[in-house]
């Protein structure tokens, strides 16, 4: 795999470069993600004004193609699906070829590079791109330097159609990919989803279970615990995880929420206040 190649040489090297991967076929981002990078280039307004422009559209047109053809959209428009969509929430669940028919058009990848382009006239958007080969989530996590998260972002549990990492990461990790199909082990997966994030944040006293560290615990069945999130119903609790512990008080009891918000914001070392 290239991608890993490319990071064994630089650390090699003596780069400080790691892994981070959530444990999907499918990533999630915004709708731009499709546009060239030097269209994006000055803002929004000038993304806008590149796209509406005769003398750009064209080009812009074609690179969005590639991208669903080649990278991101893995083939075909059907791949690539909104997730949220503020000003058009009925879009949430559909893919690109839905709609492009529901405009009239035929599924083609150049007309779901115009729909792509409507989107972003009306305010853009969040999207789900099934573009990564399972074969490929296995060697990037068996990689040694690779940590394991959601990379979900902050919003309204329960609304639109987002990625199941939100839900479900840490649950498929431990049910899916280690007690059902062994690609790691218990331990290697508990490691690269506590100790091995913290470190590569460079937050020192939170990622193990030793004297002086924060108690943040999760105590779960590995004979039981699964994610239940799925592309399709994304909505869905992970079951298994029986007690959860955040700076020491309990937030998870029997698998129910308590109620307790004992949470705090973690800043980076680059952290200047503003």
């Amino acid at each position: 795999m290239e991608s890993l190649r490319l990071v064994d040489e630089a650390r090699a090297r003596g780069v400080d470069v790691t892994i981070d991967q959530y444990p999907y076929t499918a990533s999630q981002t915004g709708i731009t993600a499709l546009i060239p990078q030097w269209a994006q280039e000055g803002g929004r307004d000038q993304m806008l004004a590149r796209i509406n422009s005769p003398e750009t559209r064209s080009t812009i047109k074609n690179e969005v193609v590639a991208k669903i053809l080649y990278d991101r959209g893995g083939g075909d428009p059907k791949n690539v699906f909104i997730s949220r969509n503020s000003w058009a929430p009925e879009m949430a669940g559909k893919n690109l070829a839905d709609l492009a028919m529901e405009a009239g058009m035929e599924p083609t990848p150049e007309n779901a590079a115009d729909v792509v382009f409507d989107i972003i006239r009306g305010g853009g958007a969040t999207a789900v791109y099934h573009a990564i080969g399972p074969d490929d989530v296995d060697l990037i996590m068996r990689h040694p330097a690779t940590a394991i998260g959601s990379d979900g972002p902050v919003g309204i549990f329960g609304e639109g159609a987002p990625h199941p990492r939100q839900y479900g990461t840490f649950a498929r990790v431990l049910g899916h990919y280690v007690r059902e199909r062994g690609v790691i082990t218990l331990e290697e997966a508990v490691k690269k989803m506590s100790s091995q994030s913290a470190r590569r944040l460079n937050i020192h006293d939170r990622g193990l279970i030793t004297e002086g560290y924060y108690a943040d615990v999760a105590v779960f069945d590995a004979a039981e615990i699964i994610d239940r999130a799925t592309f399709e119903d994304p909505h869905q609790y992970a079951e298994g995880m029986k007690y959860v512990l955040v700076n020491g008080e309990v937030v998870v009891e029997g698998g129910a929420h308590t109620g307790r918000r004992p949470g705090r914001i973690l800043h980076g070392p680059g952290y200047t206040g503003n």
